[in-house]
C-alpha cells in the first residue's frame, strides 16, 4: 500500500486578467481542481488550494492602450470579475492572489537572480524590431503586417488569426507598429536565456522514463513530443515596461518574461497567505505538488517550469499535471475575441442560484481525454433527467415518504431481507470507489458513480414500493425509509466535491452535518427517531423556453460575427467632381409615411425640402414603422429624374445605409438644421 504524502500543495492555471472567464475554463482547470482539493480535505488530508491572476504581458498593455486606461487599472477589473466568478462558483482556494502584488514582485526577482548568480541563464543579443517614433522595442503582439500565408493585412508578429499560422515578426511583410503606424527597425537587444537544452538528459529521465504510467497520456504525449523534437533555450526577458523589472543593472527598459514570472506566482502566493509555513508546501519532500491545466499549458508546467525549479535547486517537482483538452461550444471553439462563449459571470445572472447545475454539467461532460461539446440542450436534457429526475427524486422521494408515514421521523430498522442486505453491502462500497477514481482524476467517472448511488436508491424504493407498503406492513415499510435515508446521508458528503451547495441542502434537509468521506457509506448514519427538516426540491426543471434563449442568444452572436467579417464592397470607379457636382443632395423632414398597397417593401413617404413637399417612394417597409419615420429627419437625392412605381409619382430618393445582412440605417444630420440644407 502507497503511503500517503504528508501534504499537498494544488495549484490551477493562473487564469489571464485580460479578460472574464467562461465554461471552457472552468470545466478544463478549476473545476476539477475544486473537485480533488474538496475530497482531499473530505478524507483529511492537508493540502493548500492556490491560485490568482496572471497581470502581466502584452496583451494586457495593448488593451490598456485601447482602452485609454493603466495596465493597472485593466488588471484591477479583470481580477475583481475573476475573483468574483470563482467565489460564486464555490471554486475554494485557500488563495486566490496576483502577479502584480509586491510579494509577487520580491519572490519572483529573487528566483531570477538565483538562476543568474548561478550561471544558469545564458546572455544573448539578438535583433528585434523596434519602433523609432515610440522610441521602443516591439513585442510580438504590437506589429502588424501580412501574412506570407493567407495575404491577412492584419496578422500579428507571433501568429495569423485568419489562417492560424504560427509567425515569427520578421517573416510579416510590410511590418508596422501598432503603437505609431510607423514601419519597424530591426536593433541589436540583450537578454536572457534558459537553456532549455541542457535539460533535455534529465527530462528524459524523470518525464519519459519517470512518468509514462502515472500521467495522462495527452499530457505525457505531448511532452515526449517536445523532447524528441529538441528543447532550444527560450529567452525570460523581454523590452517591455509593465511586469517585474529583470532585477541586474544594465537591464533597463526589460522586464520578465510573462511565461517566466507567471508559475513563480504560485509559490509568492503560497508565501503571501502562509508566510511562516509556506516552504513546507513548496521544499519539503512530504508534499505533494499538482498542478490543474488545460492542454495549452502542458510545455510550460511538464517542461519549462520543472526546470526551473530543478535549476534553483530549493524546491520540489510536480508529482502530476492532470491537464484536461477543450471544451468547445454549440459545435465550435471558445473564442473570447468573439464572444462565442458562455461568461460565468452571466450564466448566474440568467441561472440565479444554479452554479451547482453547471457544475454538474461541465464535469459530466469534462473533456478528460478529448475535446468535448457544450450544447444548451444537452446541458437542459442532463439538468432534466439526472439531477432532477434521479438523484432530486430519489432524495425528495424518501424525505417525502418519511414526513408523510413518520412524522419526518427515522424509523426503525427491521429485519434485513436479502435486498436490504445487498443495498447496505453496495452503500459501503462507493466512498472506496468513488475517492479511487477522484485521486486518479478521473473526475467524470467519479460523479457517474455518485449518481449510481442515487440510481441504486431509485431501484430500492420502485422494488419495494413503500407508498403501498405501507397498508398492509409499517413496520416493513419503516425499514426501507431507514435504509433510503441512509443512502441518501450517503449521498451528502460523496456529492459534496462537485456539487457542494447542493450537497449542503441535502445535509439541511436531513438535519445533519455535511460529514467526510470516512461516515460516508454508514448503514447507520441516521439513528431511528432522528428528526428530518421538511423536504425540498434540490433541483428545478429547465423548461423549454430557457433554453431556446441562450441558443438565440448565440446565433445573434454568430450573426454579428459574420457580419464583422463579411468583406466592405469594393469602391466603385472614379467619377469627375464636375459629375459629382451635378447632385443636389438636400436635408428634408417626414411629414407622412404609409405603406404601399399590395406591397412588403415599398413606403410612400411625404418630405418636406424646404423649397416645397415631394412624395418619394422607396424600398424601405421591412426595417422601418411608418408612423416612427414621421419627424425623421433625412438626406434626398433631390435631381434624379421622376419615375412611377406601383402608379405613384416618386420624385427623389432616399440615401441610406446598408449593413452587410441587407438591413438599413437613416443617413442623418448629427444635429437638426433646416429643410432645404444642401449636404456639402
Amino acid at each position: 500500500m502507497s503511503v500517503l504524502p504528508e501534504r499537498y500543495t494544488v495549484t490551477a492555471a493562473l487564469p489571464y486578467a485580460n479578460g472574464p472567464v467562461h465554461i471552457g475554463h472552468l470545466a478544463g482547470v478549476y473545476l476539477p481542481a475544486d473537485i480533488y482539493v474538496r475530497y482531499l480535505r473530505s478524507a483529511g488530508r492537508d493540502v493548500k488550494f492556490i491560485c490568482g491572476s496572471d497581470e502581466h504581458g502584452v496583451p494586457i498593455t495593448i488593451r490598456a492602450q485601447k482602452e485609454g486606461v493603466t495596465p493597472q487599472q485593466v488588471v484591477d477589473k479583470y481580477h475583481a470579475l475573476i475573483r468574483d466568478s470563482f467565489k460564486d462558483f464555490n471554486v475554494s482556494f485557500d488563495v486566490y492572489s496576483r502577479t502584480s502584488s509586491a510579494t509577487h514582485a520580491e519572490v519572483s526577482s529573487g528566483f531570477f537572480t538565483k538562476l543568474n548568480d548561478a550561471g544558469q541563464f545564458i546572455e544573448q543579443t539578438t535583433q528585434q524590431y523596434f519602433d523609432e517614433k515610440a522610441q521602443q522595442f516591439l513585442a510580438d503582439r504590437y506589429i502588424v503586417g501580412t501574412c506570407p500565408n493567407c495575404g491577412n493585412e492584419n496578422a500579428y508578429g507571433d501568429q495569423c488569426e485568419r489562417c492560424g499560422t504560427s509567425l515569427s515578426p520578421t517573416e510579416l511583410i510590410n511590418p508596422r507598429s501598432m503603437l505609431s503606424g510607423a514601419q519597424p527597425v530591426l536593433r541589436d537587444t540583450k537578454h536572457w536565456f534558459l537553456p532549455l537544452d541542457q535539460y533535455e538528459p534529465w527530462l528524459r529521465e524523470w518525464i519519459i522514463e519517470g512518468h509514462k504510467s502515472d500521467w495522462k497520456t495527452n499530457v505525457y504525449g505531448q511532452c515526449k513530443s517536445w523532447i524528441d523534437q529538441g528543447l532550444h533555450p527560450r529567452a525570460v526577458t523581454r523590452d517591455l515596461d509593465w511586469g517585474v523589472p529583470v532585477p541586474v543593472p544594465g537591464a533597463e527598459g526589460k522586464v520578465l518574461y510573462v511565461w517566466f514570472d507567471a508559475p513563480i506566482g504560485y509559490i509568492s502566493a503560497t508565501k503571501e497567505a502562509f508566510p511562516h509555513e509556506w516552504e513546507l508546501y513548496w521544499k519539503d519532500a512530504g508534499s505533494k505538488l499538482v498542478h490543474f491545466i488545460g492542454k495549452d499549458n502542458i510545455v510550460f508546467h511538464c517542461i519549462i517550469f520543472p526546470v526551473m525549479l530543478k535549476a534553483h535547486g530549493e524546491f520540489i517537482l510536480p508529482d502530476n499535471v492532470p491537464a484536461n483538452e477543450f471544451l468547445n461550444l454549440e459545435g465550435d471553439k471558445i473564442s473570447t475575441s468573439r464572444n462565442w462563449a458562455v461568461w460565468l459571470h452571466e450564466y448566474l445572472a440568467d441561472f440565479p442560484g444554479q452554479a451547482d447545475v453547471l457544475r454538474y454539467v461541465l464535469c459530466a461532460n469534462a473533456p478528460e481525454t478529448k475535446d468535448n461539446d457544450f450544447t444548451w440542450k444537452d446541458f437542459q436534457a442532463r439538468n432534466n433527467n439526472e439531477l432532477v429526475a434521479t438523484l432530486g427524486n430519489f432524495v425528495n422521494r424518501a424525505a417525502v415518504l418519511t414526513h408523510k408515514f413518520f412524522e419526518g421521523k427515522v424509523p426503525e430498522l427491521g429485519e434485513l431481507t436479502p435486498i436490504e442486505q445487498d443495498a447496505f453491502a453496495q452503500l459501503s462500497e462507493f466512498p472506496a470507489k468513488v475517492g479511487e477514481l477522484i485521486e486518479n482524476y478521473r473526475f467524470r467517472d467519479a460523479l457517474a458513480e455518485v449518481i449510481n448511488l442515487a440510481r441504486l436508491g431509485n431501484k430500492y424504493l420502485a422494488e419495494t414500493q413503500p407508498w403501498h407498503l405501507i397498508k398492509t406492513d409499517a413496520v416493513r415499510t419503516g425499514t426501507v425509509l431507514n435504509v433510503s435515508l441512509q443512502i441518501a446521508a450517503a449521498l451528502a458528503p460523496l456529492l459534496e466535491p462537485f456539487l457542494p451547495e447542493s450537497a449542503q441542502k441535502l445535509a439541511a434537509m436531513l438535519n445533519i452535518e455535511l460529514g467526510n468521506w470516512t461516515s460516508a457509506g454508514r448503514p447507520d448514519a441516521l439513528a431511528a427517531g432522528h428528526q428530518l427538516q421538511e423536504a425540498a426540491l434540490l433541483f428545478a426543471k429547465i423548461e423549454d423556453a430557457v433554453v431556446e434563449t441562450q441558443v438565440q442568444k448565440l446565433l445573434d452572436t454568430k450573426k454579428e460575427n459574420q457580419l464583422a467579417n463579411t468583406p466592405v464592397t469594393p469602391a466603385k470607379d472614379d467619377v469627375s467632381f464636375d459629375d459629382f457636382g451635378q447632385m443636389d443632395l438636400r436635408i428634408g423632414t417626414i411629414t407622412a409615411a404609409e405603406k404601399v398597397a399590395k406591397t412588403k417593401k415599398l413606403l410612400k413617404l411625404t418630405v418636406d425640402l424646404g423649397l416645397e413637399e415631394r412624395t418619394i417612394v422607396s424600398g424601405i417597409a421591412e426595417y422601418f414603422i411608418p408612423e416612427a419615420l414621421i419627424g425623421q429627419q433625412v438626406q434626398v437625392l433631390l435631381n434624379l429624374a421622376p419615375r412611377e412605381i406601383k402608379g405613384i409619382k416618386s420624385q427623389g430618393m432616399l440615401l441610406m445605409a446598408e449593413n452587410a445582412d441587407g438591413s438599413l440605417a437613416l443617413m442623418q444630420p448629427s444635429v437638426p438644421v433646416r429643410n432645404g440644407s444642401s449636404v456639402a
